[in-house]
């Protein structure tokens, strides 16, 4: 199980907007041995990581560093980071890759081989460029039942409609909810409207355009 209070959750806290400080350890409440089993069997599974520069900088000044026996840190350390970057800089992480130029092209390349599943964590300014050139394939979303404020959009300007379908489901006796959607084709447009509009409808749309 992962541990609420590492550091990497610093990047995830102040994207929304907040001193880390004034919130520091939120997560902590919610976290219990059903939850990290949901942690425990995500990690379990066979995969690199696609980090943007930033929460690859956060997890390389950390993960690296913590206890020789943490399961998390010893996969981490031991699998492929693939990192969006356009800094020259060496990346001292073990088993480090840095993608430059064009990163979407990069990640669609590394989509058709055979390698693992790739699992982006953080990266909310790499996930809009993924997102914009739809190349991402699975959705796993934790919602805790907490608001801190105003954040950062997931689905950007960029994001491609695109309809999804929910594989499953878990939520725990402190409420977080884990869902995992998987890509359903193109989105199925309907309408509850009458096939033959009212003349209160008819009204209402030509206020609307005076309106603008």
């Amino acid at each position: 199980m992962t541990d609420p209070r590492y550091t990497p959750l610093r990047e995830r806290h102040e994207a929304l907007g907040a001193s880390f400080t004034d919130f520091g350890g939120w997560a902590m409440p919610y976290f219990n041995q059903e939850f990290g089993e949901e942690i425990d069997r995500l990690f379990s599974e066979k995969f690199d990581l696609l980090l943007g520069r930033k929460t690859y900088e956060i997890f390389a000044a950390h993960w690296p560093y913590v206890e020789d026996d943490n399961p998390v840190a010893i996969k981490f350390n031991a699998i492929t980071k693939y990192v969006a970057t356009s800094s020259t800089e060496p990346l001292t992480w073990q088993n480090s890759v840095a993608l430059r130029g064009d990163a979407a092209a990069e990640v669609a390349r590394l989509k058709q081989g055979d390698g693992p599943n790739l699992l982006t964590q953080g990266s909310s300014d790499f996930l809009q460029t993924l997102l914009a050139n739809d190349l991402i394939d699975e959705f796993r979303l934790m919602v805790f039942p907490l608001v801190l404020g105003p954040g950062k959009r997931l689905f950007g300007r960029g994001a491609k409609p695109i309809g999804l379908q929910l594989v499953e489901t878990a939520s725990s006796t402190t409420g977080v909810i884990t869902s995992t959607y998987i890509r359903a084709g193109e989105i199925k447009p309907g309408s509850f409207a009458l096939e033959t509009p009212t003349d209160a409808e008819i009204a209402r749309r030509a206020r609307m355009q005076r309106e603008g």
